[in-house]
């Protein structure tokens, strides 16, 4: 019978990669409930018209890279390929506005999207995300900035800060109608894609990488150039916020973002080290959000991060707790085994209790290969072996090997 392999695109993570992927997905999350952010648990599967009407119909996301299919109910559904949309949806199906103030949720999980799979890209691929709902200061918007600052710096992560304002609404429009009118007289210099986006969606022209693209784009207007007097003050006001907080910031004009929901601040962290597909982080306000998905009228903002890329980028994870191995030296000890592996971890050390049967001989080699600090031998007198040094105690008792090992270890 063949082998089943897994679908192209989607991943096992197990090993040295599950321990970076929880060390990631740890550290966000520690830094999520400083900064009293709430947790929230969201569906992977939604009604398709809800990313139509958040993420935008002339996206790639929602043209090209959707998982769509019809369930057995009739319903045209997709796996979410982002998580800022359920979470709004969940903000306003779940009433949170009805309780007032205003409202910080965080989540991490998987989002799928057929892709061109590429080193730290995958069709199913891993985000922590946070939205915050209510606030209209650009505040906000400087602390979820700092916020992620925190989560790659306590990662070890390098990454340089990108910041742009796409303005309001109205703001928009007039610059949009002004970029159209220049790109229909560098139509014949644009990639196909580009031909196409220029009427669609024509800011993620300005985000194009194809080299011609780049070019043709280079004397386009800037789109700070036609922010009302409410988004530029609110853009002024977020850099004093950043510089008062020593984060440093490069301002590009270019900087749209793939998704039609933002509006004002935008941002990413970037890194030089994983090629051309350099955002680890990203996010910004979209303030339009949940009144257009059928909330009251309440201003908004987050980010998202992917987890693959966070974990290409990490130098090296924590060094783990030592390792106890207890091997019983014949099967007549190894309800006693059990013991002493229970009393171990129930004083917070991680034990392996050898369960597989050999000679003594294979299960020291298999001790060795878990890599373990210490191997206790289960007798008449339990013994504990220093695995670095090879020096061998021999106990009275099994109270007296386990205050040792917990003072030793």
């Amino acid at each position: 019978m063949s082998e089943i392999k897994k679908i192209r695109g989607f991943q096992d993570i197990h090993g040295e990669n599950a321990k970076k992927y929880r060390y990631v997905v740890d550290t966000a999350r520690d830094v999520f409930e400083k900064y009293n952010f709430q947790e929230i648990i969201l569906p992977y599967v939604e009604d398709i018209s809800l990313f139509k009407r958040s993420v935008g119909e002339a996206t790639d996301i929602v043209q090209k890279e959707m998982y769509v299919f019809e369930d057995k109910g009739g319903r045209t559904v997709a796996l979410r390929p982002e998580g800022t949309a359920s979470t709004v949806r969940a903000f306003i199906e779940d009433r949170m506005y009805a309780k007032g103030g205003y409202h910080k949720l965080f989540y991490e999980g998987a989002m799928f999207r057929y892709e061109r799979p590429q080193a730290g890209r995958y069709r199913q691929f891993h985000q922590i995300g946070a939205e915050i709902f209510g606030v209209d200061s650009p505040l906000g918007d400087a602390e979820l900035i700092k916020m992620v600052k925190d989560i790659l710096d306590k990662l070890g992560i390098q990454v340089r800060l990108e910041i742009n304002s796409l303005g309001d609404f109205e703001s928009r429009k007039k610059y949009i109608k002004a970029l159209k009118e220049y790109l229909k007289q560098h139509e014949e210099e644009l990639c196909e894609t580009c031909k196409t986006r220029m009427d669609t969606n024509p800011l993620r022209v300005l985000d194009c990488k194809v080299e011609t693209c780049k070019q043709a784009t280079q004397d386009a207007p800037v789109l700070t150039d036609f922010l009302s007097e409410k988004s530029l003050e609110r853009y002024t006001k977020l850099k004093e916020y950043l510089k008062a907080m020593d984060i440093e910031f490069i301002e590009n004009p270019r900087l749209v973002r793939g998704l039609d929901y933002y509006t004002d601040t935008v941002f990413e962290f970037i890194t030089d080290e994983i090629g051309a597909q350099g955002t680890v982080a990203a996010g910004g306000r979209y303030d339009n959000l949940v009144e257009q998905l059928g909330g009251p009228k309440t201003p908004a903002l987050g980010f998202a991060a992917g987890i693959e890329r966070l974990m290409l980028l990490l130098k090296e994870l924590p060094e783990e707790k030592p390792l106890i191995v207890v091997i019983p030296v014949v099967s007549d000890f190894n309800l006693e085994g059990l013991k002493i592996a229970d009393n171990l971890r129930k004083k917070g050390i991680r034990t392996e209790m050898l369960l597989k049967e050999g000679s003594l001989k294979s299960k020291m080699k298999l001790a060795n290969k878990l890599n373990s600090k210490y191997v206790i031998f289960v007798s008449e007198k339990p013994e504990l072996k220093d695995m670095q040094t090879g020096e061998q105690e021999v106990f009275e008792n099994v109270e007296d090997l386990l205050d040792v090992v917990v003072e030793k270890v």
